[in-house]
């Protein structure tokens, strides 16, 4: 059969809709609720749907209607399919409008807070009617998962392998790396040189030492490489902020990325330690998704990024 007889002409949205909505609720009844039809209307769609591809899209189960495996084929090119047409309207209201549109972003938290905020209040200057969608990374929300399925535009992330290496497109940015931190009043300050087991008896404010978490994993090999265990946390927390509140009384010390403190402007009551960490951190960078074109004002976004990366890489490179 040949493309115009399949899908050009038998293959509609508003099929490959309602077998979205059918998928999203595990249910037709549900579907037809949610879209305002009859039941009979979302049955026939999956029906028509099954009859041009030729296989089952959907099967009933105890739990209610599943997607077999050609349904699931199915659903992950409907979301992509959705996805480049949402895009193609971005672009046209952007043509019209050059100073308006949206840039969806997924990041860590610590970059949300600094890097990521650089860029827009970089960026908000020149084109005020941009709209910025953040995301940050939790236990519930996976950012490159929703790279993947198209609901971000890019991620600013660290190059960490188990996030980065099956991405299929990083621009690295710049380099920034872990550091141990202290709050100014801290008598940590008044010493020149640190070694991290002369740290090892310090009140230390962690993140809980996961090998599955980036940021834990890199905690344990940091010590591990010293010939050290992790050592007892006063406070185990993922809370950037609430790592760098404990530090302002001075008898906490963390560790942080360096960006963090230096971005959008230098932390006024953290800094960092003259200790030398022995495990190198990867780049910062964006991630893409292979052979997507990003709509312009997602260009736009990705150049101020730059921007902000080398200016950060001097101001580093002056300090030297």
């Amino acid at each position: 059969m040949r493309w115009n007889d399949r899908i050009g002409r038998r293959i509609k949205l508003s099929d490959l809709h309602i077998l979205l909505a059918v998928a999203q609720s595990g249910s037709m009844a549900k579907a037809a609720n949610q879209l305002s039809v009859s039941h009979p209307v979302v049955s026939r769609s999956i029906s028509d749907l099954e009859h041009v591809l030729g296989v089952p899209l959907l099967e009933r189960s105890r739990r209610g209607i599943e997607l077999t495996a050609y349904g699931r084929a199915m659903l992950n090119s409907g979301h992509a399919a959705f996805e480049e047409l949402r895009q193609g309207v971005k672009n046209i209201e952007f043509l019209s409008d050059p100073t308006a549109g949206e840039v969806r972003i997924g990041t860590t938290s610590a970059l949300a807070a600094s890097f990521v905020t650089a860029v827009i209040e970089r960026l908000v200057k020149r084109y005020p009617r941009i709209v910025y969608h953040v995301e940050v990374d939790s236990g519930d929300v996976r950012v490159e998962q929703r790279l993947q399925e198209r609901r971000l535009d890019l991620l600013i992330y660290r190059n960490f392998p188990a996030v980065v290496e099956d991405q299929p497109s990083f621009e690295p940015l710049f380099q920034s790396p872990y550091v141990v931190a202290a709050g100014t009043k801290s008598p940590w300050m008044k010493r020149r040189r640190i070694e991290l087991r002369d740290l090892a008896s310090a009140m230390w404010v962690l993140p809980p030492p996961d090998p599955d978490n980036p940021f834990g994993s890199f905690v344990i090999d940091a010590f591990g490489a010293c010939g050290l265990k992790v050592p007892r946390a006063t406070v185990v927390s993922t809370g950037i902020e609430m790592r760098a509140n404990l530090l302002r009384g001075g008898q906490y010390v963390s560790i942080f990325p360096e960006f963090w403190l230096q971005l959008p402007v230098r932390h006024p009551f953290v800094k960092k330690l003259p200790v030398e960490l022995p495990v190198a951190s990867g780049p910062i960078g964006i991630v893409t998704l292979k052979n997507r074109t990003s709509n312009p004002v997602v260009q736009r976004f990705m150049e101020c990024a730059r921007e902000v990366a080398k200016l950060l890489t001097r101001k580093n490179c002056s300090s030297c």
